[in-house]
């Protein structure tokens, strides 16, 4: 996965220039409000009704095509209502300089043209709002904002009955027809408004706010302009035109705060209660109708009214089967991307599979690689907006016979009808294809691959749980081995387990792994300062397995984050219990090099710490030279944090690695523990026991303790307390045991609570 963000790497003017410009935008409308206010004379009439109205709808053309530009022309809502803005400031532009010249341009003129047209590309843009909305929504919302929308649509017809009605009932003439034409698109534009801010439940944020105010403040324009038109009363250079200019504004600025969001985006409001759309609705249309018996009114009002009335009926007849049928598919359904969820991918997938024994098909498990990285990055939204695109660019690839299904997190699978072997790949590549194209979330770029494990039906498993697994264990040697995807071989020679996240997953959540502790000796004393907590998996199967058996396949599979955790809390624990027993014994534990870079382990330690009413320096970090070898900087910083709080640091397997022992001198370290090679030829290698005493010297010299590691036998031991060395562990003084039989072995050699060590 490559994430591209140097378009973000510039100054903040340059990071987000539609902010400045709307800003700007901003200035000039006031600018222009306060021109119209305190004029006092004409000669200013040039620059008030010329200059700064043309400069302000300009500006706002200007915010809106930022966006377009920052969204790659991806997003239609935006182009839409982007390019009515801009059919907007061609028609003030050419009345501004008709009427400059003396003449008043009549109805049907150009300007006209291009007014009307910017009514309709921002009508088109909030319909796919609107549907975009209601694709994710249940059918008694939809129904609801519906009835919403036709009430109000019913009482905007009452108000507008004197510019509707001539066109409408009269003689046809342009006209007419155009005095009609702009409220009208105002009662659709303020309809489809108020369906997407009537949603029950689903209401949008604050980032609708400047497009609802911005399209009232412009229909209470047009209705007041049609006012003093009838009468004749209308000229240039009144608050009026200032009107036109706020409302332009804001739908310019809702257009920029919609480039940075989801198409359906806006941070969910207070939810209201699911029968006030209809009860105001239906209210609203008795009202119209009541006033049709009392008065002539439009017949389009009437129509309308009536419309509402049926429709508010129908949800309140069905609305608790609508509701139950809602809920079923609520539950089968992912929330975020709208497919098929776990439970419906459980219990579809069987019926497809016994619908035809004999027909093969194929169970493909898909994992995006590295989508961690995404969230840890950029945040849990961008993640989501990520997950959304890939769920579109999947369903775009497969057939309306297979099935596709999110599992959880950023694992889809898919049953391919009908497919064989070949098939099946060929799937697999068409899928990695069109995940591999870059993706835009909003100034990020990001490129991402795909693992893809495969396995067939009937020939690699007669039910869905066996394809599964299969496919999931297909799916790790596909991440392990780097090659895009693989399909299930029975041959491979690998242990199951080995294979398959989901038994690495069910470890740490079935409490399968636990610890063993092997004490650290004060060569000096002969005390006990501390042990080593080594991690054991208690496989249900297998038995209980050594770590070098399964910690890379862990870290392989990117669970190392999560096992570290549970070690640390596993090993915090027991020097609790240690503590409550008088004994006061330094707990060490290891430490990946993806933990010891993650800015919040020192938090994560503290708050393990104080929880169980332990200090910080109980625990020792134990740390490997070849880690170092990586970010050294992020691991200075998390290390030097550590230390502060009074964790020890120790560099284990001492002088195994080649890095430069710069380190030394750089990072915060408080112990060295020598590798076992170098401590098993001490009796037999003089060399070797040169290099054990100069690297002692060594570590004492730069402030340091030592430790032994790897001790066997009572003459290697015994050499170590003649050469200097301060601690040492091995088979020698004890296997690591579990924490029971640790106690027995610690009160067998050692009968008194040890008082002394940290």
């Amino acid at each position: 996965m490559r994430i591209d963000t140097s378009r973000g790497a510039q100054t903040p003017v340059a990071r987000n220039p539609g902010r400045w410009a709307g800003i700007v935008l901003v200035g000039a409308v006031v600018a222009y409000t306060v021109g119209i206010l305190f004029r006092d004379s004409a000669e200013f009439d040039l620059l008030v009704d010329g200059v700064l109205a043309l400069l302000c709808v300009w500006l706002a053309t200007a915010v809106a095509g930022l966006a377009v530009r920052r969204t790659h022309m991806r997003r239609y809502d935006i182009l839409g209502a982007a390019a009515g803005i801009a059919c907007l400031a061609l028609a003030d532009t050419y009345y501004v300089v008709k009427t400059g010249m003396g003449e008043e341009p009549p109805l049907g003129s150009p300007a006209d043209i291009f007014y009307l047209l910017s009514y309709v590309l921002i009508l088109a843009a909030l319909v796919i709002v609107v549907v975009s909305r209601f694709r994710v929504m249940a059918w008694p919302v939809i129904l609801d904002s519906t009835v919403g929308t036709l009430g109000a649509a019913a009482v905007l017809a009452v108000v507008l009955d004197p510019f509707l009605a001539p066109a409408l009932m009269g003689p046809f003439s342009l006209e007419a027809a155009l005095a009609a034409a702009y409220p009208l698109l105002d009662l659709l534009l303020l309809a489809a408004v108020i369906g997407i801010v009537v949603t029950p439940g689903r209401p949008p944020g604050g980032g609708w706010l400047p497009l609802i105010v911005g399209l009232l403040i412009f229909t209470g324009a047009d209705i007041v302009y049609a006012l003093l038109e009838l009468e004749g009363l209308y000229v240039v250079g009144t608050p009026l035109d200032a009107m036109w200019a706020a409302g332009t504004s804001l739908i310019a600025i809702w257009i920029s705060t919609q480039g940075h969001e989801r198409l359906s985006a806006g941070k969910p409001g207070k939810a209201i209660p699911a029968q006030t759309v209809p009860t105001l609705a239906t209210v609203a249309s008795l009202a119209v109708l009541i006033l049709g018996t009392q008065r002539p009114i439009l017949s389009l009002a009437v129509v309308l009214a009536s419309v509402t009335l049926a429709m508010a009926a129908l949800p309140l007849v069905f609305r608790q089967r609508i509701r139950l049928a809602d809920v079923s598919h609520q539950a089968m359904t992912d929330e975020l991307t709208g497919l098929p969820n776990r439970r419906a991918l459980n219990a579809t997938v069987p019926d497809r599979l016994t619908a035809d024994a004999q027909r093969r098909s194929a169970v493909l498990l898909l994992d995006l690689d590295k989508f961690k990285e995404v969230n840890d990055s950029l945040g849990h939204d961008v993640g989501d907006n990520l997950l959304q695109q890939v769920s579109n660019r999947l369903s775009a690839q497969l057939r309306t016979a297979d099935l596709l299904a999110r599992m959880g997190g950023d694992e889809f699978v898919i049953h391919l009808h009908s497919c064989g072997e070949t098939e099946s790949e060929a799937v697999a590549l068409k899928l990695r294809a069109a995940l591999a194209e870059p993706y835009d979330l909003g100034g990020v770029t990001i490129q991402v691959n795909a693992s893809i494990g495969i396995a067939h039906y009937p020939g690699q498993g007669a039910d869905f749980t066996t394809l599964l697994r299969k496919a999931d264990m297909a799916m790790y040697t596909a991440k392990s081995t780097r090659s895009g995807h693989s399909v299930y071989r029975d041959e491979s020679g690998e242990t199951e387990r080995f294979h398959s996240l989901a038994s690495l997953n069910k470890a740490l959540l079935d409490d399968q792994l636990v610890l063993h502790y092997q004490p650290k000796i004060d060569l000096r004393s002969g005390d006990v300062r501390g042990v080593e907590a080594l991690v054991r998996w208690d496989h249900p199967t297998d038995g209980l397995l050594a770590p070098v058996s399964f910690l890379h396949r862990f870290d392989e599979a990117g669970l190392m984050s999560p096992l570290t955790s549970i070690v640390l809390g596993k090993a915090l624990d027991q020097s609790a219990v240690w503590k409550d027993q008088g004994r006061t014994l330094t707990v060490a534990v290891n430490v990946s090099s993806g933990s010891i870079i993650d800015a919040a382990l020192p938090d994560q330690i503290e708050a393990m710490t104080a929880i169980r009413g332990l200090h910080p320096s109980v625990l020792v970090i134990e740390i490997t030279e070849d880690l170092l070898m990586g970010d050294r900087d992020r691991a200075r910083t998390v290390l030097t944090r550590l230390r502060a709080l009074g964790v020890r640091i120790s560099v284990d397997d001492f002088g195994k690695g080649y890095s430069s022992l710069s380190y030394l001198r750089e990072l915060p370290i408080d112990e060295l523990k020598l590798d076992k090679s170098f401590i098993t030829s001490m009796t037999d290698d003089a060399r070797a026991t040169a290099l054990v005493v100069s690297t002692i010297g060594l570590a004492h010299s730069l402030g340091l303790e030592m430790t032994a590691e790897g001790v066997e036998s009572s003459a290697v031991y015994e050499a170590l307390g003649e050469s200097g060395c301060d601690l040492a562990q091995g088979y020698y003084m004890s296997r690591p045991i579990p924490a029971t039989e640790f106690d027995i072995w610690l009160n067998t050699h050692y009968p008194e609570p040890i008082e002394r060590g940290c």
